[in-house]
C-alpha cells in the first residue's frame, strides 16, 4: 500500500492566488503559487514596479515576558540590544556546534501593557515553524517567557519594489519615508483594517511585509492586484534574493554550516560579553579561520548552475553550488557555493560541472545585484 499523502496547508490566499492565475506547487508542507503570468514578468515587476508576493506560509511568533530579549539572547549570536521598540534586527539561532538551526527576523515591540511584559515578534521559515516552535519553547518558557503563534489564520504579504511606498502610502493616506529600513509600526489602512507594517524584504528591493487578519489581508491583496501591482510566486522570490544574495535556509546554510562558514560574519558579535548557544565555538572560528566558505559565481556565456552542482579547480572538485539559477536582471547564471577558503577571494577563477562540461566561473562580490 502506497503511504498517505500528506494534506497541505493552504494560506487564506489559495483560492485568490488561483482566481489570479497562480500555478499551485507543494512547498514546505504548504499549497502556494510558483508563478503567476511568468517568473520572468514578475522578477522585473519587482525590479521596476511593484509587486505582491503571498508569504503567510511562514511562521509568526510572539514573545512575552520581562526579559524576553535577555532570554532569546542566549540564543542567537547578534546583539539584540542593539535595537529598540519599533526596530528589527535578522539573525540566526543556532546550536551547540555553532550550526544555524534557522534564521528569522526579530522585532522589538516594546512593552506591552496589556500582558505588562516586553514583547518580541519573530518571522521563521515554514519548513522550521514547528521544530523551531518547540525548541523556542524548551529553551525560554522555563526563563519566564510566553510564546504564542502570533499568525494564526491570518496573512502575511510583501510587497516590493520601488513602487512600493507609494502603493502602501495610497492605501494608508500618510507618508511613510519616516519608517526606515528594518523599522516597523501598526498601520491602519481605511477600509481594510489593522496591519503590522516592516520595512523588510527578501528581494533586494524596498518594500514592506505586513501581517494582517485574515478577511483585511484578502482585501488588500484584491485591491493591491486591482490597482495594478503584480502578483508574484515562489519562482521569482527565489531569483529576486538570489540576486540580492540572500540565503535560502537548507541550501546556502544549515544546522551543519556556521555563521561565519556561510559568510554570516557580520551577524556574530563576539565582543558582546554575553553566553550564547555556540559561542565556543564561533569563538575558536574566529581565532582559527575557517576551511570554507560562502562565495558568489558569475558564470559565463549561457550556462545555468544548480544546486548541488560541483564547482572545480584546475579540473579538481572542490566544492560545490549551494543555490544558482539564471539572472533575469544580469543575463547570465549566478550561484552561491561553498569552497575552500584559499579560493574565496574575489576574481578566483573556478568552474562549475554542468552536464560534464566544466563552465567557467568566477568568484565576484556579493551582492550579484544592488540598486
Amino acid at each position: 500500500m502506497p503511504a498517505a499523502v500528506a494534506t497541505l496547508h493552504q494560506t487564506p490566499l489559495h483560492d485568490a492566488a488561483i482566481a489570479a492565475g497562480g500555478r499551485m506547487v507543494p512547498f514546505a508542507g504548504w499549497s502556494m503559487a510558483v508563478q503567476f503570468a511568468g517568473l520572468v514578468a514578475e522578477h522585473q515587476a519587482v525590479r521596476s514596479a511593484c509587486g505582491v508576493f503571498d508569504i503567510s506560509h511562514m511562521g509568526v511568533l510572539q514573545l512575552l515576558g520581562s526579559g524576553a530579549k535577555d532570554a532569546l539572547q542566549t540564543l542567537v549570536p547578534s546583539d539584540l540590544f542593539r535595537i529598540g521598540p519599533g526596530e528589527a534586527c535578522y539573525t540566526v539561532l543556532l546550536n551547540d556546534a555553532g550550526g544555524i538551526r534557522d534564521d528569522l527576523i526579530v522585532y522589538d515591540c516594546g512593552w506591552n501593557a496589556e500582558a505588562a511584559a516586553h514583547e518580541l515578534v519573530v518571522v521563521i521559515n515554514a519548513a522550521c515553524a514547528e521544530t523551531d516552535t518547540a525548541w523556542l519553547r524548551q529553551q525560554l518558557e522555563p526563563l519566564g517567557v510566553a510564546i504564542s503563534d502570533h499568525k494564526g489564520d491570518g496573512v502575511l504579504l510583501a510587497l516590493q519594489g520601488p513602487e512600493a511606498p507609494a502603493r502602501l502610502e495610497a492605501l494608508c493616506g500618510e507618508s511613510l519615508a519616516g519608517l526606515p529600513r528594518f523599522g516597523h509600526r501598526q498601520l491602519n489602512l481605511p477600509g481594510i483594517g489593522a496591519a503590522f507594517v516592516a520595512r523588510t524584504g527578501y528581494t533586494g528591493e524596498d518594500g514592506f511585509e505586513l501581517l494582517l487578519a485574515r478577511q483585511a489581508g484578502i482585501s488588500l491583496w484584491q485591491q493591491l492586484l486591482a490597482s495594478g501591482v503584480t502578483p508574484c510566486g515562489l519562482g521569482a522570490r527565489d531569483t529576486l534574493r538570489l540576486e540580492a544574495a540572500m540565503h535560502l535556509y537548507g541550501s546556502d546554510m544549515d544546522a551543519t554550516t556556521t555563521p561565519l562558514e556561510a559568510g554570516l560574519g557580520w551577524l556574530v558579535h563576539l565582543e558582546m560579553p554575553k553566553p550564547f548557544v555556540g559561542r565556543a565555538v564561533l569563538e575558536r572560528q574566529t581565532a582559527a579561520g575557517v576551511s570554507r566558505r560562502l562565495v558568489g559565481l558569475a558564470l559565463q556565456g549561457r550556462a545555468i548552475p544548480r544546486h548541488d552542482y560541483p564547482v572545480l579547480h584546475e579540473g579538481v572538485t572542490v566544492g560545490s553550488v549551494s543555490s544558482g539559477g539564471w539572472s533575469p536582471t544580469l543575463q547570465h547564471g549566478i550561484a552561491l557555493a561553498y569552497v575552500p577558503s584559499a579560493l574565496a577571494s574575489v576574481g578566483i577563477q573556478l568552474a562549475v560541472e554542468i552536464r560534464g562540461k566544466a563552465e567557467p566561473a568566477v568568484v565576484v562580490r556579493r551582492p550579484f545585484h544592488r540598486r
